[in-house]
């Protein structure tokens, strides 16, 4: 990975199969550090955002120096979508009747 004085410049990539799925890599080398298999479950990188990443940075969901670990660690930094919250989910599981 390529700092620049404890910087990052980052390039986020969201995901085309998954909604809230994000990929972030050093812009400078691109996806070439991800995994094949991640990219087909991933499905085809749509550029989100360029961002200049540091240790202290608070992302949506994550802090900015977890990420610049696993990019210098792995190449990347894949981030999750949210749980979904067990009453949504009961939503689906609860049969429901029609009611008129």
């Amino acid at each position: 990975m390529t700092t620049m004085n404890g910087k990052l410049l980052c390039e986020v990539f969201k995901s085309s199969r998954k909604d809230e799925m994000y990929l972030y890599v050093d812009k400078r080398r691109g996806l070439e550090d991800v995994p094949e298999a991640l990219l087909e479950r991933f499905g085809k990188p749509v550029s989100a955002l360029t961002l200049i990443l540091t240790p202290e940075k608070p992302l949506a969901r994550t802090r900015g120096a977890e990420v610049m670990a696993a990019i210098e660690e792995k190449g990347f930094y894949l981030q999750m979508p949210p749980a979904k919250e067990d009453y949504l989910l009961d939503l689906y599981r609860t049969p429901t009747e029609a009611r008129y």
